[in-house]
């Protein structure tokens, strides 16, 4: 990293490939719970060589087992979601370990700082800002008209196609955080990566739209490393069932050179929403 020494809890670059080491190796120290999290969720410290960073850990002793996810462990979910992406550089996920702790191995994650900036809403028509994209209209327990949005912004567009690759059962909005420098992160991929589709998300905005030669690109490459050492990483999180299908997605996505649309057999926004 660029500074020998921090204060514990300064934050640091998630792009920083150190961070890795940081989160995998350094000292975890668990500050507190958070509190509206369905599975055990905890807010701790990383410290190593007089680096600190803050960080989530979320044991796989603290998960309530799910009947339609009956293998591995949310933990491994995460981590391998965050694989996916680091491998196809499509979307953000904060890095993500999973490794040991005082409640024994789960997932670490680099905590994320947000900002103020609204990517993700629900609003009347008339205060939807210039350019958002509408993924929903319904109407409020008076009848007033609302509609669910997000922001027209890049980094929202590939977490969409990252979500249609890992099958990501639960993009709610709370689950898109807006960084520093305008990124935008996605978290909490636990319920991510199923072998039968269970799409689910709010960033429908780009339905139907072309993905464009640069994402069928980096899905080309995603495909080519299924084949090779990140399939083999994965087995070690999920079924081969799971790796074939999400080999079997990439490889359709492609094909269709688009985004996919709702199909309608199942509720594709998750709820709620936030």
């Amino acid at each position: 990293m660029a500074e020998a020494h921090n204060e514990p809890g300064r934050p640091v670059d998630p792009a920083d490939p150190a961070v890795a080491e940081l989160i995998t190796r350094g000292r975890l120290e668990v500050q507190g719970r958070v509190v509206d999290a369905s599975n055990l969720t905890l807010f701790g410290t990383v410290e190593l060589d007089g680096i600190a960073a803050d960080v989530v850990y979320k044991p796989v002793t603290g998960e309530r087992p799910l009947w339609d996810f009956p293998d591995g462990t949310l933990a491994g979910r995460e981590v391998a979601t965050a694989l996916i992406a680091e491998a196809a550089e499509i979307g953000r996920v904060p890095p993500t370990v999973l490794r040991d702790g005082p409640f024994g191995e789960g997932m670490v994650q680099l905590w994320i700082d947000v900002t103020e900036r609204e990517l993700v809403d629900v609003l009347a028509p008339e205060e939807l800002p210039e350019g958002w994209r509408v993924v929903l209209r319904a109407e409020d327990e008076e009848g007033q008209p609302l509609v669910v949005a997000h922001a027209d912004d890049e980094e929202l567009r590939e977490l969409a196609i990252l979500d249609v690759v890992v099958n990501n059962t639960d993009r709610k909005g709370g689950h898109i955080l807006p960084g520093p420098g305008d990124r935008s992160y996605g978290i909490d991929h636990g319920i991510c990566l199923h072998a039968d589709p269970k799409l689910r998300t709010v960033l429908w905005g780009w339905a139907g739209e072309p993905l464009g030669d640069d994402v069928l690109d980096k899905l080309r490459k995603l495909r080519w490393a299924l084949d090779r050492e990140l399939g083999t990483t994965l087995a070690q999180h999920l079924t081969r069932d799971e790796v074939a299908a999400l080999g079997t997605r990439v490889d359709r996505l492609v094909e269709a050179g688009s985004f996919p649309v709702p199909s309608g057999q199942w509720r594709a926004i998750p709820w709620p929403l936030f």
